[in-house]
């Protein structure tokens, strides 16, 4: 079985796996897309199969060799995300649909892969200096790792025209009741 898909990207702090963890809450028809990694595991908080499946950079290059993933790409220096295609049929096998939460480049790459089939929206912070104030408030990333982040999601604001749809995240209430219209009509366009 092939249905949609949603795909949420964001610079690193916007909000994006906040608003897709409510969607989830709310909406029983979505799944959500586990991503793979190479990175460690944050915390203790973090689960594998659950948050990423964590698997070591040989693993990570073989499954590439083998096509096996819909997009990846890597983020950091040494640092490897990407999409299992098994993942997304895993999903679609329970009648559900995949949620992603995926980087800006991740997702430009499977709205390409899944076309119409997919909706891409992209949750934009009010503000870079926002941005900095979220990623230093989160207290997982040192002060040269939250800079390289800002750093990036400059650049990757400049995208946020490729997406479908584009969630300003300055009021979260405002940011998830926009994101359950956009998803239930994408779903269900006969009732939009």
């Amino acid at each position: 079985m092939q249905g949609k898909i949603i795909i949420f990207s964001a610079p690193s702090g916007a909000g994006k796996t906040t608003i897709v963890k409510h969607l989830l809450q709310v909406n029983p028809t979505l799944d959500f897309s586990i991503s793979a990694c190479t990175r460690d595991k944050r915390g203790r908080t973090e689960e594998n199969g659950k948050d990423y499946y964590f698997i070591t950079p040989e693993d990570f290059k073989k499954r590439i060799e083998n096509d096996e993933f819909v997009e990846w790409e890597e983020v950091y220096e040494g640092a490897f995300y990407g999409t299992l295609k098994s993942e997304i049929e895993r999903i679609w096998a329970t009648g559900k649909y995949p949620i992603l939460d995926v980087d800006v480049k991740g997702g430009l790459s499977i709205k390409e892969f899944y076309k119409d089939k997919a909706l891409a929206i992209f949750v934009k912070p009010p503000s870079i200096d926002e941005l900095a104030k979220r990623l230093t408030a989160r207290n997982t990333d040192s002060t040269s790792s939250i800079s390289s982040r800002v750093f990036k999601a400059e650049f990757e604001l400049r995208f946020e025209n490729k997406f479908d749809q584009v969630i300003v995240n300055d009021n979260l209430e405002e940011a998830f009741a926009k994101a359950e219209k956009l998803v239930g009509d994408f779903l269900n366009p006969e009732q939009a």
